[in-house]
């Protein structure tokens, strides 16, 4: 049974920095990436960022192009994404989930078959 489980979430002040963490485990069959996902108070959950786990190309969506940054470390089973220059319209839980990503748009995995989902973190941006 495919788990991903977050950390890494919490409140910080517009224009600061935080880093959320997922944990990999019980895959048994390959999959095209790993990525973030979030979902606003009153909004659909959209996509953030992928990145392929055999090529590590990486996508992100316009909202956060330029200002977060999507890794992985296969070590680890482990997968970041580091998010600088926050701002309140970043607030949202941040679900990390397996993913394909195509030209600036992310979606989940269910495009190929291989959907999972971790239970998400809270990120709070507030003065």
């Amino acid at each position: 049974q495919v788990q991903l489980v977050e950390s890494g979430g919490g409140l910080v002040h517009p224009g600061g920095s935080l880093r959320l963490s997922c944990v990999v485990s019980g895959v048994t069959k390959d999959y095209y990436g790993i990525g973030w996902f979030r979902q606003a108070p009153g909004k659909e959950r959209e996509g953030v960022s992928c990145i392929n786990t055999h090529t590590s190309e990486t996508t992100y969506t316009d909202p956060v192009k330029g200002r977060f940054t999507i890794s992985r470390d296969n070590m680890k089973n482990t997968a970041y994404l580091q998010m600088n220059s926050l701002k309140p319209e970043d607030t949202a839980v941040y679900y990390c989930a397996t993913c394909l990503g195509i030209s600036n748009r992310v979606y989940n995995g269910s495009r190929y078959g291989m959907e999972a989902w971790g239970e998400g973190v809270l990120v709070t941006v507030s003065a």
